[in-house]
């Protein structure tokens, strides 16, 4: 005899369906994709852990969902102030790839790449109070009223206002104007192939004169300490890499939305270079190495000193 089945919550499909928007506006708050689905974890945690009378008693879940997850993201970067003052060298956001080149991720858990992710973006919003960002990101980015933006940071309407404002100011002071898509593509392609070439006039000529590379190994690989200003430091630095690392493939990828490189070895990505390109020149490179910010790109996390 078969023995029934418990019948199906109707809801789960409802509360399920948020998890994308839950990660989506996580990641923008913290630049973490790690960090995001912790996030998104404890959030449902705390929805499972009420009876279904108080979850019945809701009457927009994914309302609730979006509060706790945003005063979680709050707690979160109030605290990983904290934990930045100790981690080695500089800290940079978490690189995405196109959603089709995911690996091991699941698909619910694909950020949507738009301009509020790219690199250039996630950077400044790191320069901004957790107030402000989190102000800044449910207003201006998923149009969140005052009114519920001020119940989850715990200020009033008029307060929040104000964060978001301070948040728009820091954007426009960092704001430079970006290069046509096209543009910055063909950049991408010409320093990679000088890159490869060695070709120092090329390498000079593509970049800003005074642009800045910054790297984030974290502490697990080898990455420079410290930022690396001006053309003529930058190409040397990357030629020396270039003689090092000369195992590597490097591969035109999208990065956060944007024109980037991947370098690969042995299938394995390594390094994920981002772009800020005004006009006609590199004005930033960011290279990360940190194999715990690589896993959407194929890392071996065991990779080591490599």
């Amino acid at each position: 005899m078969a023995i029934p089945s418990e019948p199906a919550d109707p809801g789960l499909s409802v509360i399920m369906g948020e998890r994308r928007q839950l990660i989506n506006l996580a990641y923008r708050m913290l630049g973490s994709l790690a960090d995001a689905e912790d996030v998104v974890q404890e959030t449902y945690a705390r929805w499972y852990a009420m009876s279904r009378p108080e979850q019945d008693a809701i009457v927009s879940p994914g309302a609730w969902l979006t509060r706790v997850a945003s005063r979680i993201c709050l707690n979160v970067l109030s605290s990983a102030r904290v934990r930045r003052e100790t981690y080695v060298g500089e800290w940079v956001p978490e690189p995405l790839p196109e959603p089709t080149e995911w690996t091991s991720v699941d698909p619910a858990d694909r950020v949507t790449l738009d301009e509020s992710v790219n690199m250039a973006f996630l950077v400044v919003l790191e320069s901004m109070t957790p107030a402000e960002r989190v102000a800044f990101i449910l207003h201006d980015v998923f149009r969140y009223a005052f009114a519920e933006v001020a119940e989850i940071v715990g200020r009033t309407p008029a307060a929040c206002r104000q964060l978001a404002s301070s948040a728009r100011r820091r954007i426009r002071d960092a704001h430079t104007p970006a290069a046509p898509a096209s543009r910055q593509a063909r950049i991408v392609k010409d320093f990679k192939h000088a890159l490869e070439a060695g070709d120092v006039t090329a390498l000079i000529g593509l970049l800003d004169p005074g642009a800045t590379v910054t790297s984030d190994g974290g502490g697990v690989v080898k990455a420079a300490l410290h930022p690396v200003e001006g053309a003529e430091r930058i190409v040397r630095s990357l030629l020396r890499l270039r003689d090092r690392f000369q195992g590597q493939t490097l591969l035109e990828r999208t990065v956060n939305g944007q024109p980037g490189l991947v370098a690969q070895e042995d299938g394995v990505t390594m390094t994920v270079f981002a772009f800020e390109i005004t006009d006609h020149r590199i004005t930033h490179i960011w290279a990360v190495r940190n194999p715990d910010k690589l896993r959407p790109w194929g890392v071996d996390i065991a990779q080591g000193e490599r």
